[in-house]
């Protein structure tokens, strides 16, 4: 039965990282269907990675105390944005 939430890929790597990252599966116990999961793990944390180096750079040319000010802005209105009126 196919699941609706997933979506087959197929992909090519080098014959020296399959074996790297199945042995490194198979160190810590995990089976064959674990390195879709893997995958997914390292696809989302290398995506994360490069949104945060763009936004970075971004801002590269901003003063700390600039930077400090709006993160706070942010916070700021995002907790006034989710916290529920008491009332």
């Amino acid at each position: 039965m196919p699941n609706d939430t997933t979506t087959r890929w197929t992909v090519s790597v080098s014959k020296d990282t399959d074996i790297s990252v199945r042995s490194f599966l198979a160190q810590r116990g995990m089976k064959k269907g674990d390195l879709s999961k893997f995958i997914e793990d390292a696809v989302k944390w290398r995506v994360l990675d490069q949104t945060m180096a763009e936004a970075r750079s971004k801002f590269s040319d901003s003063a700390p105390d600039a930077l400090d000010s709006l993160i706070q802005e942010a916070v700021t209105a995002t907790r006034a944005a989710t916290t529920p009126n008491a009332g």
